[in-house]
C-alpha cells in the first residue's frame, strides 16, 4: 500500500462528494490551496494535525481517509 496514493485519494475523493473547489477545501481547512493540491497528487506528506483538520472539514472519521478501495 502506497499511503501518500491512498489518502490522496480519498482527500479528492470526498472533496468532489463534497462538491468543492481545492481552494475552497483548503479555506475550510484553514491550509492554503497548493498544499491540498501537492496531497491530492501524492507528493506531500502531511502531519497529525493536518490530517484532523481536513477529516474536520470533510465531516468524516479521520480513519477513512486511510481506507484502500480495491
Amino acid at each position: 500500500m502506497d499511503i501518500l496514493y491512498v489518502f490522496g485519494s480519498n482527500v479528492k475523493k470526498y472533496r468532489s462528494e463534497l462538491g468543492v473547489s481545492q481552494e475552497k477545501f483548503a479555506e475550510m481547512c484553514g491550509l492554503h490551496r497548493t498544499y491540498i493540491s501537492a496531497i491530492e497528487c501524492y507528493r506531500r506528506s502531511i502531519s497529525l494535525e493536518n490530517i484532523q483538520r481536513i477529516a474536520d472539514a470533510l465531516g468524516i472519521e479521520t480513519y477513512k481517509l486511510f481506507i484502500e478501495e480495491k
